[in-house]
């Protein structure tokens, strides 16, 4: 499991989603435009993409954790990258 690309956004207020994130699973398996979103208490959270007003996947609690720290991981590489 990987992150192939983060695209960190503006953040406005306490819950806002701070990047955009696409992940390779597996070789077999792309998702694209899973959005990082930072929680009031400063936690972050990864959700799937919405198909409409639904997600268009789930994840259990261990891969989305896994998946978030991924993220949040790529997101600092990028900050980084930037300064």
């Amino acid at each position: 499991m990987r992150i192939l690309y983060c695209h960190p956004l503006k953040e406005n207020t306490a819950r806002d989603c701070v990047a955009f994130v696409d992940v390779e699973l597996n070789e077999d398996v792309r998702l694209y435009g899973l959005r990082l979103v930072r929680q009031p208490d400063g936690a972050h959270l990864i959700y799937a993409p919405q198909c409409g007003q639904r997600r268009a996947a789930t994840f259990s609690t261990p891969m989305a954790k896994q998946l978030t720290e991924l993220a949040v991981e790529a997101l600092g590489a990028v900050g980084n990258d930037q300064r």
